[in-house]
């Protein structure tokens, strides 16, 4: 591939007022405002005192600014000047520009901030009310916590402290600030975020876990009321707090459990014969007997957790065990053992590859860091926090899109919908003054851009509910 022609200095100029560099963010915004986003804001946001008079005026609109930017790819205040380029202008009402919305995100402290976060819960349930967000939500529903660190340089960040992380298998020392996150998901579906909050770096794993889990539960329960709930969660979190809100609130729980004495004496009262060897990929069928060959092995045996305590919880300890690769040629095998704690019914395999599926969440996370959650743009910590909760609501927005564009966006990357859905040039015109978006000729995702743009703008918003 070359250039295919010869182009001067002076060959390229930024001077085109029709010009949309983000056509994907019409039918994505009109997603947002048939959801409700804008008047969940206004309705729950309020800073009643704000440090500059005017930095706290028309929330709704700023915010929707930063989940715009977000959407197409913003991962600093800066970034969020997109949305005022060329046409964009033209397309939409009440956008607002990068320093106005940082002095609005300056403002927010920790009350407000857990404002926003129930506009990312009801959002969510509006979102699952819309489309088919979460199929299979009325049979079960997975809830997966789990908090990572992103690192931060510098001395101005409010909250950045020092906290353990680990990177290739090794536990280190970074400072930065720590987000803990709940997702929700169904065998069929990407998570999606049911809460997001940011912490100090140095702030333990499980620190607000238990309110979170019970939070993510209830927005679970609106969104199917007499579904299957499910929370999974490391070790971290397998503490009485979080496992009595589990039962409180009519939810199985999946949690790994850190070793201790109690653990290794349960681990070694199980006998020989209890083992079972688990089917994962990878694993190889033996043609003589059908059994799978795997080096990891499971089983159970009853447990009785937190028992010094008034809540001790009697339930199934499931037990995976894998042999040490430290100790290859040992002549008797060496295991690693895996602990984890159940009050589900299923199969012993079946519950342990269930747990397994924690991982999801990494995805999530995964597209964070990779988008809105590359920076976190400010030095006060309350103004970070509005930004997490914006990117969780843009991260919810942006696969209920991949939804109605369907096939394989229903389960798509975040960058991938913004490089095919949201990222797409178009040439704004008005013959008549009825605008019109010429996109280009050739667009490979064009199927299924205008399945999004159908199920959208095609569709009238829902009308207020008669008195």
């Amino acid at each position: 591939m070359k250039v295919s022609h010869r182009f001067g200095v002076g060959s390229a100029v930024f001077d085109d007022d029709r010009l949309v560099s983000c056509a994907g963010l019409v039918p994505v915004m009109a997603l947002a405002e048939q959801t409700g986003l804008s008047r969940l804001i206004a309705e729950k946001v309020r800073i009643a005192e704000p440090r500059i008079a005017s930095g706290a005026a028309n929330p709704a609109p700023k915010l929707a600014t930063v989940v715009a930017g977000m959407c197409a790819g913003a991962d600093c205040i800066d970034d969020i000047d997109v949305v005022r380029s060329g046409g964009m202008n033209t397309l939409f009402d009440g956008v607002y520009a990068p320093s106005t919305v940082g002095t609005l995100l300056r403002e927010f402290t920790f009350g407000h901030a857990r404002q926003l976060e129930s506009v990312v819960r009801e959002h969510l349930v509006a979102l699952c009310e819309r489309t088919d967000l979460l199929p299979g939500a009325d049979e079960q529903m997975f809830i997966d916590i789990d908090s990572l660190l992103r690192p931060v340089y510098g001395h101005a960040k409010q909250g950045a402290s020092y906290g353990h992380t680990k990177i290739a298998g090794k536990q280190i020392l970074r400072k930065g600030l720590s987000p803990l996150a709940t997702t929700i998901s169904t065998a069929g579906s990407a998570p999606v975020i049911a809460g997001l909050r940011l912490r100090a770096g140095r702030a333990n794993s499980a620190k607000g876990a238990a309110r979170m889990v019970a939070q993510a539960i209830s927005t679970a329960r609106a969104i199917s009321a007499d579904t299957t709930i499910l929370v999974r969660g490391d070790s971290a979190f397998g503490s009485r707090a979080v496992v009595g809100t589990c039962i409180r609130h009519g939810a199985q729980f999946s949690v790994a459990m850190a070793r201790n004495s109690a653990i290794d004496k349960a681990i070694a009262a199980i006998g020989q014969h209890a083992w079972t060897p688990v089917r994962y990929p990878g694993a190889v069928c033996d043609p003589d007997t059908g059994a799978w060959i795997s080096d990891a092995e499971v089983a159970e045996i009853g447990y009785t957790a937190f028992a010094s305590t008034p809540d001790a919880i009697t339930a199934r300890l499931i037990v995976r065990r894998v042999k040490d690769a430290r100790y290859r040629d040992a002549l008797f095998p060496v295991w690693r053992y895996h602990p984890l704690f159940t009050n589900t019914d299923a199969p012993v395999e079946q519950a342990d590859i269930t747990h397994r599926h924690h991982a999801i969440i990494e995805t999530v996370f995964a597209d964070l860091i990779d988008g809105p959650l590359a920076h976190l743009p400010s030095g006060r910590f309350g103004a970070n926090s509005a930004w997490v909760l914006c990117a969780a609501i843009a991260h919810n927005l942006l696969h209920a899109a991949g939804v109605l564009a369907g096939d394989q966006h229903t389960r798509a990357r975040g960058s991938t919908l913004r490089r095919r859905i949201i990222t797409v040039p178009a040439r704004l015109a008005r013959p008549q003054r009825r605008p019109i978006l010429h996109l280009p000729t050739h667009w490979p995702w064009s199927k299924h851009w205008l399945a999004l743009w159908h199920n959208t703008i095609g569709r009238p918003p829902p009308q207020p509910a008669t008195p």
